[in-house]
């Protein structure tokens, strides 16, 4: 693709058009000049891809069935990176196969807090970790030709008022945690696109924050892919344009793009930086149609079997008193806890993965030939819900049981985009079923 003699035969109309996408899930080309359209889809830890008419950012409506890979928070304990890049690889065949472009991830804001809805799509309180585990990520998808959208750049570190909010923070700590999570992997790995976040950094959102869009990711870490908005970001276009983001999300809106021909036109806006943004986007739409002349085929089968593997290469053991583990086969064992049979293994919004096939610990332990497990529910998945008769049940039988092995955690409603928890407490139900 000759981009400069694309730009030179484009109109302001078309150079406008592709700064803002055409419609929930693509971008826009030129027909006219056989700029072809990309589709981009949710991430990172699977494929949230989303056909025909029900679109939404959170995970509402129904995506096709895909491989649920190990969240953020999962892969980095493992400190693989290894691990990272070939499950990019693996996804990035995945998106290859569903002819999508570019994959919205990985995640890399810092956990601030451990109330954030959304820390299981982010690696690591530790930007150094964060950074090398992004790193990998990134070049194992886009060594198959597939953008990623490393996000979201900066400080998004809570979802409660997440469109609106101010993070207040100073130079040395932007520099020492929240740019560095970015920094190394924006450097090292060249992501397709960057995504911004919703929220403002020191008085100035994201969006439209050319000390962060420019005078940082551009001119001091020399990036020079796409800068994308987060969905629905915007507040003014040109303002954006302007601070250095260049394609808006999602797409389907006339007035963005009349907005930036105006400003041309009317020499609030100059066309010389339009330009630089139609290049770059140019650039990040000949990477993704680069044909590397291989088919590829979304295996969802060997996949299941990589994600299961990965997350074995995730596990956590924190204490193994008394020699408790390898449970021996010969043991009466007790599965306790409504996860034992539908498990809990992503969280909920717009990364959530309509999967394909879920292993369960119950029918893990069946295809293992383990026929002196038995299983009680013990709770509802209703963290405010007390079911004494499941309470007594599990109770009975844990007295006839050599070892129980307690599956608990979070339900869905408790850990998502778009809300924060508000204590760090297990569901009462749980904790009342564990002490019981």
């Amino acid at each position: 693709m000759d981009i400069e003699k694309l730009l030179s035969e484009m109109t302001l109309e078309e150079k406008a058009g592709l700064c803002s996408g055409l419609d929930f899930w693509h971008l826009k080309g030129v027909e006219r000049l056989g700029v072809p359209t990309l589709m981009v889809t949710d991430g990172p830890h699977g494929l949230r891809k989303q056909e025909g008419e029900a679109v939404d950012m959170m995970g509402i409506n129904e995506s096709i069935p895909a491989v649920c890979f190990p969240t953020a928070s999962a892969l980095a304990a493992s400190f693989d990176r290894a691990l990272l890049e070939s499950l990019g690889e693996t996804i990035g065949e995945e998106c290859r196969a569903e002819n999508v472009a570019v994959i919205l991830g990985p995640g890399m804001n810092i956990k601030r807090h451990p109330l954030c809805g959304r820390n299981f799509e982010y690696f690591s309180e530790d930007p150094f970790v964060s950074s090398e585990l992004g790193t990998a990520f990134i070049r194992g998808v886009q060594s198959r030709q597939v953008g990623t959208s490393v996000k979201h750049f900066l400080c998004n570190n809570q979802e409660y008022q997440r469109m609106n909010s101010n993070s207040i923070v100073d130079e040395r700590t932007l520099r020492e945690i929240y740019l560095a999570s970015f920094e190394g992997a924006i450097k090292e790995a060249k992501p397709a696109t960057v995504m911004c976040s919703y929220n403002a950094v020191n008085g100035s959102f994201a969006a439209e924050n050319k000390t962060f869009l420019t005078d940082v990711l551009k001119e001091e870490w020399g990036y020079d892919g796409a800068v994308i908005t987060d969905w629905g970001a915007i507040k003014e276009r040109v303002a954006c344009l302007k601070a250095g983001l260049d394609i808006e999300m999602p797409g389907g809106n006339p007035m963005s793009d009349a907005a930036i021909v105006t400003a041309v036109r009317n020499g609030d806006l100059d066309e010389a930086i339009l330009d630089e943004t139609v290049s770059r986007i140019l650039k990040l739409i000949a990477f993704c149609v680069k044909d590397d002349g291989k088919q590829y085929d979304f295996n969802r089968e060997s996949d299941h079997e990589k994600a299961g593997a990965a997350a074995e290469r995730c596990a956590v053991l924190l204490k193994n008193e008394k020699e408790a583990l390898p449970l021996r086969k010969e043991e009466r064992v007790l599965f306790v806890g409504a996860f034992a049979e539908r498990p809990r293994y992503q969280g909920s919004g717009s990364s959530h993965i309509n999967s394909w096939r879920v292993t369960s610990a119950l029918d893990a332990a069946e295809a293992d030939g383990n026929r002196r497990i038995r299983f009680s529910p013990g709770y509802t998945e209703n963290p405010s819900e007390q079911d004494e008769v499941l309470l007594r049940d599990a109770v009975s039988a844990a007295e006839d049981a050599d070892a129980v092995v307690v599956f608990a955690g979070l339900p869905a409603s408790m850990e998502s985009e778009g809300i924060d928890r508000q204590h760090m407490r297990m569901p009462d139900n749980q904790n009342r079923l564990i002490e019981a």
